[in-house]
Order: structure tokens, then sequence, then C-alpha cells
């Protein structure tokens, strides 16, 4: 069993970002040279998630008006009340959506569907630095 480890960085804004980072994930699993494994895609932290999507304008502005809809970012949070920084939301949505993902690869290349795309998306309300650690292990 071989790993292969990199990190890649986003620098979101204030409010619900959306980076696709398939071509960077791609190239690290070319790069690696593993012909068969697991790409384990996580970002630290407590506001933001990777997942997958079709990376389209419409569907991702749709995806953020369902998360507002279902998470709202305008109604009262106990965090708010304890913390005063305003991001009770992201906490949540970061919770229900889950910071990782596991995609398998098989003859060195990750198996995605035609227009699955991997995204991170950063809920916090203010700009951040944020680091997504790719974890390839195989053969």
């Amino acid at each position: 069993m071989l790993a292969k480890k990199k990190i890649i960085t986003f620098r979101s804004s204030a409010g619900t970002d959306v980076f696709d980072m398939s071509a960077e994930a791609r190239g690290f699993v070319r790069d690696a040279g593993m012909a068969e494994g697991q790409l384990l895609i996580f970002v630290p932290g407590s506001t933001a998630v990777v997942t997958t999507i079709e990376y389209e304008t419409g569907v991702v502005e749709d995806l953020v008006q369902a998360i507002e809809r279902l998470i709202p970012s305008d109604i009262p949070y106990k965090h708010d009340l304890r913390w005063g920084d305003g991001n009770g939301y992201s906490h949540v949505r970061a919770a229900f959506l889950k910071p990782s993902l596991t995609v398998p690869v098989w003859g060195g290349e990750m198996i995605l569907g035609t227009w699955q795309q991997i995204v991170l998306i950063d809920f916090d309300n203010k700009p951040r630095k944020r680091n997504v650690v790719l974890h390839l292990m195989g053969a």
C-alpha cells in the first residue's frame, strides 16, 4: 500500500463560495502514478465542506439557494450569541454536508460521472484561506 498527499489552497470571500477542484484532484491522481486506490479529499475546519455536483452556474446557484432555504443565514443561532461572530449558520451547514469525500481510483483515474465535479463549499461569513487535503492510498 502506497500513500501520496497534497494540500491545495483556496481563498474565499464573505458568503457561500463554491470552488471546482476537479482539475487539481485529477492532476494529483495522474501525477501520483497509482493504478488503483482511493482518494480522500478533506477540508479542515468547521465551516466548509467537500462534495460533488455538476459545476454549472445554474445548478451551483440552485444549490446555494437550496442550502439557504434549508439552513437560513438570517435567523438567530446560539453560537452567535455565545461568540458574536455571526457564523452559526455556517457551522450548522457544514455539519450537515460534511468535510470529506472519498473517490475510487481505477486505472489511474478518479471514477466520477460525466457531469460530476468535486467542489469545496465555504460557508463562512468572512474571507478565509482554505487548505484542502488530498490523500491518495493504493497501489
